[in-house]
């Protein structure tokens, strides 16, 4: 295992000490504002100046303690900045790029990665589970108060001033996507856009129900959209479903309602990460028709459906894990839709935090208040922070 020496290189980031906070978060303050260590990029890794990262149900799940992670850890997945330093077995990227950061790696060489997305890779996987790097170990320093080793999460850790990931991790993009437009295509359009685009394959003119308005899901819709589909949104807020048809769905429904206005379609996708909300998926699903999950519930989470319905039915469901994405084949075809103005990902960032309120951050997120909110990082606010003009 790899450890991290004195580089020299420092890092600002928002660190969970712990898995047992209770909300609200801002008063029992899980994260914590750290300094720390970073050590070079060795092999195939890469060195990012954050620009901008943004908060997904993904990182509040773990502060809640719904996905339990390795701890002390610097969280963060969804995340783009500027490659500054390059490992000696870099190839693909190029110093002065800017990248997009995904939480998945894909080491392109396992049974998994042959799959065309529809499995995650298993080497990627194990070390996500183990709060390391792709390549092996950490490239984080400790805790200076308890001398604890600070984990990676899901190969990234991007609510930081700089972080070290593996080129494997990232997607080289154009200087023309804004940083935070940037930052959500790593998970959010990754996964709901992806589950229209790999998992789904809606024919021609079938409308798109999306159960669960939240970032994810508020990327399917956009999706959805983008390929001429219309659009069915299901939400228990208000907000939510005013948002929705405001991007172009024609109708948006609480689950009961939904349900009780008998709201099918041949293709509904799951974005809840809910076990309530994938049974809402299922019943709102067509004679025929399929069901793609994307959420992530609890690990003891379950659901009950009837066998009969799928059998007598003929129903399909499927499960889209990143939206069944090969992040650099589906990321320039999003940015394409992007840049052609169909896919608005931009009206997915509902507002700007300062990394010293991301407790009061995953309040808002937790109340259904927000889509995605945004830390932007820039080089005075670098400077102001890590101390590096200080005297």
């Amino acid at each position: 295992m790899n450890a991290v020496g004195p580089s020299g290189r420092h890092v600002r980031g928002a660190v969970l000490r712990r898995l047992d906070a209770s909300a609200p978060f801002a008063q029992s303050m899980p994260l914590t504002i750290e300094d720390l260590e970073l050590a070079a990029p060795e092999g195939r890794e890469i060195l990012v100046r954050i620009e901008a990262a943004s908060i997904c149900h993904s990182d509040l799940s773990v502060v809640e303690g719904v996905r339990p992670r390795p701890t002390p850890m610097l969280l963060g997945h969804e995340s783009a900045g500027i490659v500054e330093e390059l490992g000696p077995d870099v190839t693909d990227i190029k110093i002065g790029d800017r990248v997009v950061m995904t939480f998945l790696p894909r080491c392109g060489e396992c049974t998994q990665c042959q799959t065309g997305g529809r499995l995650p890779c298993s080497l990627g996987s194990h070390s996500n589970e183990a709060g390391e790097l792709i390549g092996g170990g950490f490239r984080l320093g400790t805790l200076a108060d308890t001398g604890e080793q600070v984990h990676h999460h899901l190969g990234v850790s991007g609510f930081a001033t700089r972080a070290v990931v593996d080129e494997r991790s990232v997607v080289a993009i154009g200087h023309d996507v804004p940083p935070d437009v940037a930052a959500v295509l790593g998970c959010a359009v990754l996964t709901g856009g992806g589950a229209i685009l790999n998992a789904a394959n809606p024919t021609p003119g079938a409308t798109v129900i999306v159960v669960g308005l939240g970032g994810v899901g508020m990327a399917a819709v956009l999706m959805a959209l983008a390929l001429g589909h219309p659009v069915i949104g299901v939400d228990a807020v208000l907000s939510k479903r005013d948002l929705a048809v405001q991007l172009g769905a024609e109708q948006a429904f609480d689950p009961a309602s939904a349900i009780a206005e008998a709201a099918r379609s041949e293709l509904v996708i799951d974005a809840t990460g809910n076990p309530r909300g994938f049974e809402t998926a299922v019943a709102l699903t067509a004679p025929g028709g399929t069901t793609v999950t994307v959420g992530l519930p609890a690990p003891g989470a379950m659901s009950e459906i009837s066998p009969l319905g799928l059998v007598a039915e003929a129903r399909t469901i499927v499960g889209s894990y990143l939206g069944s994405a090969v992040p650099r084949r589906d990321i320039p075809k999003f940015i394409d839709l992007w840049r052609r103005g169909r896919l608005p990902i931009e009206r997915l960032i509902s507002s700007e935090v300062s990394l010293e309120h991301i407790n009061e951050a995953m309040d808002a997120l937790a109340s259904g208040a927000q889509l995605r909110q945004v830390i932007r990082f820039d080089d005075a606010h670098e400077r102001t922070t890590t101390g590096e003009n200080c005297g």
